[in-house]
């Protein structure tokens, strides 16, 4: 430690004498170090777990028993929400709150009933998950929080939730079978947000005999064994003191311990990979800092070889300047993430449905976040370190670089890193997931970016010597990032590797994307309502009548269909004149598949123009139209139609056909019969649904369905909205867009303003010589804008491997594959988003430095 004594003490005053460029260090690591620790931190706060889950769960009981109705033996994990599964036909006598006793000795129990129920709103009927047991008992204290009046006294009162309130039930709740319930308070659920929600009495809301009977049981611990004992019975039970001391997984029943590894292997290597490509990014991002800080420390580190200092203790030096500032930043990382996350705790709740517990940190994560921050700053910190041991001490001391001379064997390396990259990544592709291609995919990107890094070199000296008949500014910014290899090089890999990330991301997120959007098969035109009733005896006068109510400037038609309950079962299909059938798959938003209408309906979707007007004629004529999975050159279809029970009976007809190719998925209906066409098959028709053109605004389409549920409680309203991206999904692209940028501009905002306080000489000479100010801040942004743009396209590049590949196992047909039709895979490139990082931001970046860059410098005296 010694040893270490003094190159501390001069690391900590060169942090202090360079402020601006200590700064910048505590900003590269302490930036990714705070995103670890808020993510870490809003994660362990999201987690309900331990006591914080049981409190929720079990109130003050000390085990919920569960039985389900007609269940035989239960295998259950300690918390069955994780896993169970059940054997046997069932019991004849249910366990009761006697048989529990018999098991758990005499204790205090609550009848505890979950289930949901259908209620009045202003105006129809919405949905709300409800809660039966005594409130006020101590059993049941903490899965209820009161938040405004008071508990239910009996049977026919109820508190609700606010979200509940908002939807206008007035201050009684009116159930759909017509039960009222007086509201007497307002009450949040201890566990969950954002669903409507109402709790009262048993019996309140009729859940004694939804098949589920659940008891809160208190009283002293509830055994493993004793749960084991209950699940003989047909029960399954969280019990408080099995939670918080679980049984190991090979004391769990063997039909349960799938799944009981905390990780795979898989799962294992990918966070590995991630890590490290992290820790590689800060290390580069750092990286020009350091260099530059050796740089200006290399008189003294001559004069301390020169004095019988060895190489190890000139390495020492810089390394401490890692550990100085890496520290520092670590521990304001820490910090700053512990704020931000307390800042965005509100903000991230409101996208989930689970409420989260008190705010949560885990020290050991974060001491571990600090120590990764600490690890990349001197690593960040090696590279020059060992290049200011080998530097010429002579060449130093009178006043010349003495840097040391480029290895030639690195770029040889790179080369065969990259080829290992890209020979891993076609593996990968042609294995496909599930065999290990997704690991091997991802240890590409790995390697890629690696064998990138050690190529940089070679790709800097390259622009430079391009760079012969460009404008001065950009050829004096060339020249000098190649002359200055140990400050560009981390700078432009560090741009490099954050472009290939969001490339490679970017490509497998897009096309996954594009995958589900290809695949997404429309029952309606767009912006389109169906207004279904499944009853057998539908009353569409009522439902026309209720949707004119509401929207009375909507168009709405009525469709015909052929009846599939007619007897038991009635089914349509349509052939080729050989016998085969001509669709594998169809769906659809109305009671029947198969629509009667002399003209195409407008839920028929997925026909070109000259398809619906010659579908039109056929109609017209008596024919019929039917989907096909392949092309068909008949005219004419075999329309079979069989009707099963007790007046069973089978009708056959050749008939006029269009047939319309489903292109991929599945078709909206299987076919249209002609009215002429449902006669001569006597099919039996009816109405089997209303049709609501639209376009349906969502306001609308949500005031049809409340009023819809009012009157018809089996009723289903559908609207057509097209693909839909998930939220998450969305969100990813908005981060991953956001963190490339944030990284990008980082890197090549710092790596230019350490390269523009290194190059002052030059830049005074220039001044000395006659050149303008407008000259100086030119020279400044062609820097930034040689750094970002060789570190861009050189990641775009090296992204592409990755990303190309992982679209092969993420985006392999499922369902419908090559055999019908669909690609191998799908391929979407973000175009945009690899334009805006490529040449976007490098554009702004040089803009950025070419207007703040100082543009008067004094002069200094050069020695070189």
């Amino acid at each position: 430690m010694r040893s270490w004594r003094l190159a501390l003490r001069v690391a900590r005053r060169d942090a202090l004498r360079a402020r601006g460029r200590s700064l910048l260090v505590l900003v590269m690591i302490a930036l990714p170090v705070a995103a670890v620790a808020i993510a870490d931190t809003v994660y362990s706060t999201s987690q309900v777990s331990g006591g914080e889950v049981l409190e929720r769960r079990l109130g003050g009981a000390a085990a919920l028993v569960e039985v389900q109705r007609g269940a035989g033996q239960v295998y259950q994990k300690p918390d069955p929400g994780e896993g169970q599964a059940f054997e046997g036909g069932g019991r004849a006598d249910p366990l009761t709150a006697a048989g529990i006793e018999e098991v758990l000795g005499q204790r205090p129990t609550a009848v505890l009933h979950e289930g949901w129920v259908r209620f009045e709103t202003e105006l129809g009927l919405g949905d709300a998950d409800v809660l039966e047991t005594r409130l006020d008992d101590p059993l049941a204290a903490g899965l209820v929080e009161l938040v405004e009046g008071r508990w239910p006294a009996d049977s026919s009162e109820v508190v609700v939730s606010p979200e509940l309130l908002e939807r206008g039930p007035g201050q009684v709740l009116t159930l759909a079978d017509g039960t009222s319930l007086a509201i007497v308070g307002t009450a949040r659920s201890a566990r969950y947000t954002r669903q409507p929600r109402a709790f009262g009495l048993p019996g309140a809301f009729g859940l004694e005999d939804n098949g589920t009977a659940g008891y809160l049981v208190g009283g002293g611990p509830v055994t493993w064994d004793q749960v084991l004992e209950l699940n003989a019975a047909g029960a399954t039970v969280l019990s408080r003191a099995v939670m918080l001391d679980p049984p190991a997984d090979d004391e769990l029943p063997m039909e349960v311990q799938w799944g009981s590894q905390l990780l795979e292997a898989s799962v294992i290597t990918v966070l590995v990979l991630v890590v490290v490509m992290v820790l590689l990014e800060v290390v580069l991002l750092a990286g020009p800092a350091f260099a530059v800080g050796a740089r200006r420390q290399a008189r003294t580190l001559a004069l301390m070889a020169a004095a019988g200092g060895t190489p190890a203790q000139a390495r020492r030096v810089v390394l401490a300047s890692g550990v100085v500032l890496g520290a520092v930043a670590a521990v304001l990382g820490v910090l700053l993430g512990l704020l931000g996350a307390l800042t965005l705790m509100p903000l991230v709740q409101r996208f989930s449905s689970t409420r989260f517990g008190p705010f949560d940190v885990t020290w050991s994560h974060l001491l571990a976040v600090a120590g990764f921050g600490l690890v990349s700053a001197l690593l960040a910190a090696m590279v020059p370190a060992w290049l200011a041991s080998r530097q010429d001490v002579v060449a130093v001391l009178a006043g010349r670089r003495g840097d040391a001379r480029a290895s030639r064997r690195s770029p040889l390396v790179g080369l065969v890193l990259l080829g290992a990259g890209l020979a891993a990544a076609v593996w990968g592709a042609r294995t496909g997931a599930g065999d290990g291609g997704e690991i091997a995919i991802a240890a590409s990107a790995l390697l890629s970016v690696l064998g990138m890094v050690l190529l940089v070199p070679v790709v800097v000296v390259a622009v430079a010597r391009l760079a012969r008949g460009l404008p001065l500014p950009l050829r004096f910014a060339a020249r000098d990032a190649a002359r200055h290899r140990s400050r560009t090089v981390p700078a432009v890999a560090a741009v490099a590797a954050t472009v290939a990330g969001v490339v490679a991301l970017g490509i497998a997120i897009t096309s996954d994307e594009a995958q589900n959007r290809e695949t997404y098969t429309a029952t309606l035109p767009m912006d389109a309502v169906s207004v279904v009733d499944y009853r057998r005896r539908a009353d569409y006068d009522l439902l026309e009548a209720t949707v004119a109510g509401v929207a009375p400037d909507l168009e709405v038609r009525r469709l015909d269909g052929v009846d599939p309950d007619e007897g038991r079962w009635t089914d349509v299909q349509f052939r080729r004149t050989g016998g085969e059938s001509v669709l594998s798959s169809y769906g659809g938003s109305f009671s029947s598949s198969v629509l009667v209408a002399d003209e195409v309906p407008g839920p028929a979707t997925g026909l070109s123009d000259s398809e619906r007007e010659a579908a039109d004629r056929t109609l017209a004529a008596g024919g019929v139209l039917a989907y096909v999975d392949a092309p068909v050159a008949d005219d004419e279809a075999v329309v079979v139609l069989r009707v099963r029970g007790p007046d069973a009976r089978r009708e056959r007809a050749v008939l006029p056909a269009t047939f319309v190719v489903v292109e991929q998925g599945y078709a909206p209906l299987q076919g249209v019969l002609s009215e002429a066409a449902a006669e001569r098959l006597a099919a039996p028709v009816r109405e089997v649904g209303l049709y609501l053109p639209g376009p349906v605004p969502a306001g609308q389409e949500r005031d049809v369905a409340e009023a819809v549920g009012g009157v018809a409680a089996d009723a289903s309203v559908y609207a057509e909205r097209g693909y839909q991206a998930d939220d998450e999904t969305v969100i990813v692209q908005l981060v991953l867009a956001g963190l490339g940028a944030v990284l990008m501009l980082g890197g090549t905002l710092t790596a230019t303003f350490l390269a523009l306080s290194d190059a002052r000489p030059d830049l005074a000479t220039l001044s000395a010589v006659g050149a303008t100010p407008r000259t100086r801040r030119g020279v400044a942004a062609a820097y930034a804008l040689v750094v970002g743009l060789v570190g861009a396209v050189l990641g775009a590049l090296v992204g592409a491997v990755p990303g190309v590949a992982i679209t092969y196992p993420l985006t392999a047909p499922y369902g419908f594959g090559e055999g019908a039709g669909g690609p191998s895979h799908y391929l979407d490139v973000p175009w945009l988003l690899v334009l805006g990082v490529v040449v976007g931001l490098p554009l702004l970046t040089s803009a950025v430095v070419g207007l703040t860059g100082r543009s008067r410098l004094p002069l200094v005296a050069r020695l070189e």
